[in-house]
């Protein structure tokens, strides 16, 4: 009969062969949530046989995996900023990354009593939600196109147990949705790569996740300057504009926001040294 020890090494041989990476890990988490455990427990249980019922969900799992499909997506879920989020085939994987543009947020706001905040491109709620958990003052809207993904969002500010978010379907840019609304703080996560940059991005990304939350199918910058030119009239006085940004992009960026009216433009670095927030005032 099969082992736990013994199905993370034949799982682990064959995204090896597949040249996924992280192997072993990937594994691991498939196997842990099969079992409803945490990971690290699995190596407790490495003598453990499997169920025939459990032999075949693993390599129902492992098949999926094979064929490029993020880990998140197999599951059903991920973390970010603390928090669990559901997520599927309709939303893009929250990043690691995003987290940071959360964060500088939050340190700049956690004091404010009063604040009214944009999202522009909820995709699963992630900012939306980590914002509304650490930020109990604010008001949240928060803005996408698809009732699919929105659907999701709502789902993630639920299980979150978050109330201070409305989710509204809508191109913001395009219909002139809250145009009789003005807000202290607008906050998104674009699509960003650029079409040329696209095909040359993991299967995971160009295989499964949602292309309209990746690219602009352009040069990478089409959602700055739409955003950058809304946000000039739609901010408060003295109101911010936050973006993530993608490596190499913050001096286009920059100019974008420049040419739109804002000043005392920063620019927040990842983990890597990698230019990945930029925010400014409406001046």
């Amino acid at each position: 009969m099969l082992t736990v020890l013994n199905a993370l090494k034949l799982a682990t041989e064959y995204f090896e062969k597949k040249a996924i990476q992280s192997a072993r890990i990937n594994a691991e988490l498939l196997l842990a949530h099969l079992l409803n455990c945490k990971r690290l427990d699995l190596y407790l249980r490495f003598d453990q046989p499997l169920a025939e019922s459990e032999v075949e969900h693993y390599r129902h799992m492992i098949a999926r995996r094979g064929k490029y499909e993020p880990v998140q997506y197999i599951i059903g879920c991920t973390e970010f900023y603390g928090l669990q989020f559901e997520v599927n085939a309709s939303v893009l994987i929250p990043r690691p990354e995003t987290e940071i543009l959360v964060e500088t947020i939050i340190n700049r706001y956690k004091f404010s009593d009063r604040l009214k905040i944009l999202d522009i491109g909820c995709g699963s709620g992630n900012i939306s939600v980590a914002l509304a958990k650490n930020l109990h003052a604010a008001e949240i809207f928060s803005i996408d196109i698809s009732e699919e993904v929105l659907k999701v969002a709502r789902t993630n500010a639920a299980k979150n147990h978050v109330a201070n978010v409305q989710f509204l379907k809508g191109d913001i840019i395009a219909n002139g949705l809250l145009s009789d609304h003005s807000f202290d703080l607008i906050v998104s996560n674009p699509p960003y790569v650029s079409e040329k940059e696209y095909n040359s991005l993991q299967k995971e990304i160009t295989m499964h996740e949602p292309k309209q939350a990746v690219t602009d199918n352009e040069d990478g910058l089409m959602f700055y300057r739409r955003i950058s030119d809304y946000a000039k009239t739609s901010l408060t006085d003295d109101g911010y504009l936050y973006f993530e940004i993608g490596h190499g992009q913050s001096q286009d960026v920059k100019f974008i926001m420049i040419e739109n009216g804002f000043k005392e433009i920063q620019i927040v670095k990842d983990y890597q040294q990698i230019d990945r927030v930029i925010y400014g005032v409406k001046s």
